[in-house]
């Protein structure tokens, strides 16, 4: 092999075992520091695996909740148009009321007028007879 750094002069076999040797040893800090990187990138990998795995459990676990919220959800709507049509029958029966009330306090007021003239006469008889 030529050099081919420009040197004039050629190097001795000791610089060359000493050079390659430095290069071996670099390598082999390389080589480890990447050992390290891939360890705890294994690391970081199966604790994301770990991880999805539990969001997937919690996903499938939101997807039955939402179901049966759904199911609810479409049970309350079937019975709302049963509720409505049972206030509008109970708004019909108090209006019904009313009038009945309405009607027994028109026949009411007649029968106290009566009943208040009566109690005046008995009054006055009471007092002109002493009883």
């Amino acid at each position: 092999m030529s050099d081919k750094g420009g040197a004039t002069g050629a190097r001795s076999g000791r610089e060359r075992i000493k050079t390659l040797a430095q290069a071996a040893l670099n390598a082999d800090v390389t080589v480890g520091q990447v050992d390290d990187v891939l360890t705890g990138l294994r690391e970081t990998m199966t604790s994301l695996d770990s991880s999805i795995d539990t969001l997937d459990t919690s996903l499938a676990n939101l997807d039955i909740t939402l179901q049966r919220l759904n199911d609810t959800i479409s049970q309350l709507d079937k019975l709302t148009a049963p509720l409505v049509a049972m206030v509008a029958q109970v708004g019909v029966l108090i209006e019904r009321f009313e009038r009945i009330a309405g009607i027994g306090e028109a026949m009411m007021s007649p029968l106290a007028a009566t009943e208040q003239a009566v109690r005046g006469a008995v009054n006055k008889v009471r007092r002109t007879t002493g009883l």
